[in-house]
């Protein structure tokens, strides 16, 4: 084995050059989640009778509803509106979210992210 090295090679990597990497991540991650937690997510369903907003942790912080939605008659598609605007507020979250943590790893999987 090389000194300071790896059995079976790893480029000439060391163990403290390794650690730094990882610690370097580990704080852009701490930034990026603090940065990502700021953000809010907006979505509208039916043409934008309703809306919903969902911050970067992934909570229902707003459901707007025009009042030409609320069908006295009809109370399941204003369900539905507000089910599919939540989502999709969820889903917008998700990726950017995805995006950003794949940014700081380098598209590395396996670590929960």
């Amino acid at each position: 084995m090389a000194k300071g090295g790896f059995p079976g090679g790893m480029g000439g990597m060391n163990m403290n050059n390794l650690m730094k990497q990882a610690q370097k991540m580990q704080q852009q991650m701490a930034d990026t989640q603090k940065e990502l937690e700021t953000k809010t997510y907006t979505a509208s369903a039916g043409g934008g009778m309703v809306t919903a907003v969902v911050n970067g942790k992934k909570q229902l912080s707003e459901v707007r509803i025009d009042p030409e939605a609320v069908d006295p008659d009809d109370v399941e598609m204003l369900q539905d509106m507000v089910v599919a605007a939540v989502n999709q507020a969820l889903s917008d979250c998700e990726k950017d979210q995805q995006s950003a943590y794949g940014r700081v790893t380098g598209g590395l999987g396996g670590f929960g992210f």
